[in-house]
């Protein structure tokens, strides 16, 4: 969703109505209504596929640094 506006006040005043009228769209339909990202809880963890050389690459990285492959990863994620 997208509104554009004049000012930075306008254009989240026509955002937040568009919201607003989406949701009710969706409620009026029986359609779910997508949980806010800011609302929800995540676990922290995920899974990520990556090629063997680089998974063996950063495991050696990480056996260089004394830390967990897991630690090494989130440093370059924070990054």
């Amino acid at each position: 969703m997208s509104w554009l506006a004049r000012s930075p006040d306008a254009a989240l005043k026509g955002i937040r109505s568009l919201v607003a009228q989406t949701v009710a769209d969706l409620r009026e339909n029986g359609e779910p209504v997508p949980e806010p990202l800011a609302e929800k809880r995540y676990s922290g963890e995920f899974r990520v596929r990556i090629p063997p050389e680089q998974h063996r690459a950063l495991a050696m990285q990480a056996a260089e640094q004394g830390v967990s492959l897991n630690r090494l990863v989130s440093m370059k994620l924070a990054a």
